[in-house]
């Protein structure tokens, strides 16, 4: 009986203790845990480029489909140029609709809507639309790779090299997951590509009316809270990988993963990702540009003897949570002299983070000031008599 009583009760402990660490915040004690055993993974705070967790993020390892995040830059990027429209009608080769591996199998010597093409490429990874973007923006597939190869420069991309504009196996092309960050975040200022990059299922319809259900290849737009962009690839000498970016309040975090054992564990990995940095780190509002910076600065030569400065801009900086304020400021004020506008810049404030200027801010007046009449003076000198 007394042994039936002490199995009970260590029971009921065991039971005590899990549910206890179930409802408890997971905390990493070792960052090393946390990409499982993917070659290569990232996680960068994407307004300050401030990296959170790195593992090989400089190594050189091929990528897959992920190359095709700069095909959809130098798309993008042709249509900001004013080269192409998402209405233009391009036709199709039989070199892009041959290409096999993921594709929408588009039809050769047709009219397919650019839109349409980029569509398949954001949300398909699809090979044939791919190549049939890249031969109409630059003429070849040749010359558009060689396009990204110079831009890969322009982006200081150190560890990268591009040999087609697919990802499919080639010995020569290799890229790092730092990079690959570098690319998500020039491709997402352009709001048309997070409209398509969250559209999780849609539909090609072709020419000739028949169609192609397209899905959207990064799971975690629909899976995971924030999830709003990305581009997953693989292959058997990548393996499994993905870079993806999630944004909650003001805080955007983008994750990059190479290499992973398998499709799933890409976006465990992601995700895990994800979590560790939403759950440590946020993005504080460090300088408010709605608050004045000096309040009652003198002004001479004015009708009004004094001013409020204020910051041009506010400014969010990344802090770990439960951290005290690490920032500091130091700013600098110009002798302030009728006549101004508002918007003048007067000054400049720095703002540092244990000891590194991280900022530079003008400072502003918000009103305009007008230049002391000789009226004016004579007024004032009769009222302080």
């Amino acid at each position: 009986m007394k042994r039936l009583v002490i199995s009970i009760i260590c029971v009921l402990c065991i039971m005590l203790i899990s549910t206890y660490s179930s409802a408890m915040p997971l905390v990493f004690a070792d960052k090393e845990i946390l990409a499982s055993n993917a070659k290569a993974s990232l996680l960068v705070d994407f307004e300050s480029d401030t990296v959170l967790y790195e593992n090989n993020s400089n190594a050189r390892f091929p990528i897959a489909s992920m190359v095709k995040l700069m095909t959809i830059l130098l798309t993008y990027e042709a249509i900001e140029s004013g080269n192409l429209t998402l209405d233009t009608m391009i036709t199709t080769s039989e070199n892009a609709s041959g290409m096999g591996g993921s594709q929408v199998f588009i039809d050769p010597y047709v009219e397919y809507k650019a839109e349409d093409l980029l569509k398949s490429v954001v949300m398909a990874s699809a090979n044939d639309a791919s190549v049939a973007l890249a031969e109409f923006i630059s003429g070849s597939e040749t010359a558009f790779v060689n396009a990204m190869n110079k831009k890969a420069q322009e982006l200081g991309m150190k560890n990268t090299f591009y040999a087609n504009c697919t990802g499919l196996p080639a010995p020569e092309q290799y890229s790092s997951a730092y990079d690959c960050f570098l690319v998500l975040k020039q491709l997402m200022k352009y709001d048309h590509y997070h409209t398509l990059s969250t559209i999780w299922m849609d539909k090609l319809v072709h020419p000739s009316g028949r169609e192609t259900e397209l899905v959207n290849t990064n799971k975690l737009i629909r899976y995971y809270k924030g999830c709003d962009s990305g581009k997953t690839g693989s292959t058997s000498e990548a393996g499994y990988c993905l870079t993806a970016s999630a944004k909650r309040d003001d805080f955007r975090l983008v994750a990059v993963i190479i290499g992973s054992k398998n499709g799933q564990q890409r976006f465990t990995d992601v995700s895990t990702l994800f979590n560790y940095g939403f759950a440590n780190y946020e993005n504080k509002l460090v300088l408010d540009c709605s608050k004045p910076v000096v309040e009652n600065v003198m002004v001479k030569m004015s009708k009004q003897k004094v001013t409020n400065v204020y910051a041009k801009e506010s400014y969010y900086g990344l802090s770990k949570k439960g951290n005290p304020n690490e920032y500091e400021f130091k700013y600098e004020l110009q002798e302030i002299k009728a006549p101004k506008k508002a918007g003048d810049k007067v000054g400049t404030i720095l703002i540092t983070k244990q000891g590194q200027v991280v900022k530079e801010i003008d400072l502003i007046i918000n009103e305009d000031i007008q230049k002391l009449t000789y009226f004016d003076s004579v007024k004032r000198i009769a009222e302080n008599w």
